[in-house]
This record gives structure tokens, C-alpha cells and sequence, in this order.
């Protein structure tokens, strides 16, 4: 058995090319304490339980051949530091996926605080900062506000991978559901 955490998860994405560099499987942690004004997903911020998956779970029900990599959003990952670190350590050894994570959390903090910090040997790019609704991304950059930062933890991408051909996915479902991801509340400059 992969990973031995549970996972709260709000949602999982198949493959997305909006939520970082190729083909991505995307994960959406449930649970936020940050609370940012104008977060463009409040429903994952409750706490409480939304739906668990273990990390075999995850990748037997949505992993496909031809994906790069997972970005991991949320929510808040880090809130559940040993179910991520699991994740991304099968992610990467298990699937040959390289991973993004999308986190509240000052890269500074997350070196300081040893629960956070295992996970960082698994991660090809941290994207770090809350998100700051007048500091709204206006580029095809893959970031939410301009205070947030891209740390290159590897050296399998550069700034110039996260400049994403479009903003946003629309994904209906075969229960005819309606998602859409990305960073849809931008403004293009023309």
C-alpha cells in the first residue's frame, strides 16, 4: 500500500493543461486556514472532512499514461503535511511524475518547521504566497497574485514553463457536472 495518511481532498482533476507545465493530474487538498480575500476557491476552505483517499487511491482511480506531472493546490497542502509528503513521494519514485505545489506558506517557513521541510525533496517547483486580490496576476503567468513566488527546486523547469497557453479549463463531467480550473479572475492586458 502507497502512503499510509489519509488524504482530505476537495477534488481531483484528471489532466489539466492550465495548472502547470503538460499534461498534470491536478489535486485540490480540502481544508484552509489562510482565508484570503478573494480566493478563487472558497469551498475548499472548511476544515471538516470532504472526502478521503488514500494515495493509492488517488492514482489508481484518476492516474493515465501521458501525464507530466501533479500540481497539488488547494486548500492548503501543507495543512496536511504527511499525507502530501506521501503523495509527492509516490508521485515521483512510484509514476516518474514531476511535481508543482501551490501553498499559502512563506518557502521560509516551510524550511524553518521539519514536517513541512520533508516534503521539499519531492518537489520540482513551489509556488509560495497568499493569494492578494489586488495584487491579481494580469500575465498567462501560473500564479494567482504577483506576491506570489516560484522557488525551482529542481532544474527540470524554468519561469517560462508556467506561462500557460490559457487561463482557464471548462470541464463537463459525464454527470454533466460543470468545473472549471485555472486562474480565471484576471484581467488580460491588451
Amino acid at each position: 500500500m502507497i502512503g499510509k495518511s489519509p488524504l482530505n481532498i476537495h477534488a481531483v482533476l484528471p489532466a489539466s493543461t492550465v495548472n502547470g507545465p503538460g499534461s498534470r493530474m491536478v489535486i485540490f487538498f480540502q481544508g484552509c486556514t489562510k482565508g484570503c480575500r478573494g480566493c478563487f476557491n472558497p469551498d475548499t476552505h472548511p476544515i471538516g472532512p470532504r472526502e478521503s483517499f488514500s494515495v493509492e487511491d488517488i492514482f489508481s482511480r484518476f492516474y493515465s499514461t501521458g501525464l507530466e506531472g501533479i500540481t497539488v493546490s488547494g486548500g492548503e497542502p501543507f495543512l496536511q503535511h504527511d499525507g502530501l509528503m506521501d503523495l509527492l513521494k509516490a508521485a515521483r519514485e512510484r509514476y516518474n511524475l514531476n511535481t508543482v505545489v501551490y501553498t499559502g506558506f512563506p518557502y521560509e517557513d516551510i524550511l524553518e518547521t521539519t514536517a513541512l521541510s520533508i516534503c521539499l525533496p519531492y518537489i520540482d517547483v513551489l509556488i509560495d504566497g497568499s493569494y492578494e486580490d489586488e495584487r491579481k496576476e494580469k500575465s498567462l503567468l501560473a500564479r494567482g497574485s504577483t506576491n506570489q513566488r516560484f522557488h525551482f527546486l529542481t532544474d527540470h523547469y524554468d519561469l517560462a514553463d508556467f506561462h500557460m497557453p490559457g487561463k482557464v479549463e471548462v470541464i463537463i463531467g459525464s454527470d454533466g457536472m460543470i468545473k472549471e480550473t485555472g486562474f480565471s479572475r484576471i484581467d488580460i492586458l491588451h
